[in-house]
C-alpha cells in the first residue's frame, strides 16, 4: 500500500470550511465531510484564522502569502550583506562551519544577524547565488541529494482486514457471539503500563475485563483470548492500536476472525466505548491500573453485567447472555 502524498487545501475547500463552521461543524465532521484529516483541519483553523475568526478569504491570502515566503525564504540571504557574509566567511577555511553549525550559532549565540535555517542555507546554497560556495562543503555537493524511496513498506498491523467485510449478521445485534474488545490504559503520570483488556459481545451487552501487565502484542492477544475462552465468540471488532498486532493468535485460539475499524472511527465498535464509560465511573481517568487488583475489577464488571438496561428490556447483560445461550463455561 503506498503511503498517501499530503495536497494542501484548495480554494474551494477553504470556502467549505468557513461554511461547515458556521453550522457549526465540529473539526472531525468537517474533515469527514471533506474527505480530509482532522489534524489537516484543525491545523488550517489555527494558522489561518485571523483575530480568532477563520474566514475563506483570508485564509486564502495568508496561505498564499506563507507559500512565497517559504518558497524564497533562501533570498534572506542575498538581502541581508552581513548575513551573507558571516556565511559565506564561516563556510570557507579557516572556519569550515558546516550550514547546520552556521544555522545553529546564529539561533543561539548571534543576537544581531538574522536567523536562517539549515535547509534555507542549503536552499541558497544549491541555487545559482550559492554555488561558489558548494566547494567547502564536506560532500562538495553541488545538487541537492536525490532521496530514493523506501521499498519496504512498513506494515503496523499485518493482515489487518477492514470493517466493511464484516459479516451482515453482525450489524443487526439479532445474533449474538459478535464480540467487541479494546483496552483502558493507566494514567500517563504514573507512568505504569498497566491497563485494562475490555470486551463486550454486541447483542447481550455483556461485559468481560482482565488486568494486563501491558499493552504488548503478545499478552494482550492472550488476555482477549481467556476473556473469550467462556463465551460462543463468531466475531471480533476492534481499533487499530498497536496492541492489535497479534490478532493472528485470537482468530487462531477463538476461531473468531478478527476486523478492524476505520481511523478515527471509534463510533464502529459503539458497543465496547460504551462499557469503557461504565467502567470509568469506578475507576476514573487518572487511575493507576498497577494498584488496582483483578479482584476489584471482577466486582466492577459484576455490577454492570447484573443491572438492569433499558437497552435489553430493563434485564441485565448477565440474564440475557443466560437466554441467549452465550455462556460456555464461567467467564474469567
Amino acid at each position: 500500500m503506498q503511503a498517501k502524498k499530503y495536497i494542501g487545501l484548495s480554494d474551494a475547500e477553504r470556502s467549505e470550511i468557513e461554511i461547515l463552521k458556521c453550522k457549526g461543524y465540529s473539526i472531525r465532521k468537517i474533515a469527514e465531510v471533506l474527505g480530509r484529516s482532522p489534524n489537516t483541519i484543525s491545523r488550517e483553523i489555527k494558522v489561518n484564522s485571523v483575530a480568532g475568526e477563520y474566514t475563506a478569504k483570508k485564509a486564502k491570502a495568508k496561505s498564499r502569502v506563507s507559500r512565497r515566503s517559504r518558497r524564497y525564504q533562501w533570498q534572506k540571504i542575498e538581502n541581508y550583506p552581513a548575513l551573507w557574509l558571516f556565511v559565506a566567511e564561516h563556510l570557507a577555511p579557516p572556519y569550515d562551519w558546516s550550514p547546520r553549525a552556521i544555522s545553529g550559532y546564529l539561533r543561539t549565540q548571534q543576537t544581531i544577524l538574522p536567523y536562517v535555517s539549515t535547509t534555507q542555507i542549503y536552499a541558497w546554497l544549491y541555487s545559482s547565488r550559492g554555488q561558489p560556495y558548494c566547494q567547502y562543503l564536506y560532500s562538495e555537493r553541488y545538487h541537492p541529494r536525490r532521496r530514493h524511496k523506501n521499498k519496504t513498506e512498513r506494515v503496523m498491523i499485518p493482515d489487518r482486514v477492514s470493517i466493511t467485510e464484516r459479516p451482515v449478521a453482525a450489524l443487526d445485534r439479532f445474533e449474538s457471539g459478535h464480540c467487541e474488545y479494546d483496552s483502558i490504559v493507566s494514567t500517563k503520570r504514573s507512568k505504569s503500563t498497566a491497563a485494562l483488556a475490555v470486551l463486550q459481545e454486541r447483542t447481550t451487552r455483556l461485559v468481560c475485563v482482565k488486568l494486563v501487565p501491558s499493552l504488548k502484542p503478545a499478552p494482550y492477544a492472550a488476555a482477549i483470548v481467556r476473556l473469550a475462552s467462556g463465551l460462543r465468540v463468531y466475531t471480533m471488532t476492534t481499533d487499530n492500536g498497536i496492541e492489535n498486532k497479534q490478532h493472528k493468535l485470537i482468530t487462531e485460539k477463538t476461531g473468531a476472525p478478527v476486523f478492524f475499524t476505520d481511523p478515527y472511527s471509534s463510533w464502529q465498535k459503539g458497543g465496547v466505548e460504551n462499557a469503557n464509560k461504565m467502567i470509568r465511573r469506578y475507576f476514573p481517568k487518572g487511575t493507576d491500573f498497577s494498584a488496582v487488583s483483578q479482584a476489584e475489577i471482577d466486582e466492577v464488571v459484576t455490577r454492570i453485567n447484573n443491572k438492569p438496561r433499558q437497552c435489553l428490556g430493563f434485564k441485565s447483560a448477565l440474564q440475557c447472555a443466560v437466554e441467549k445461550g452465550l455462556l460456555l463455561d464461567v467467564v474469567s
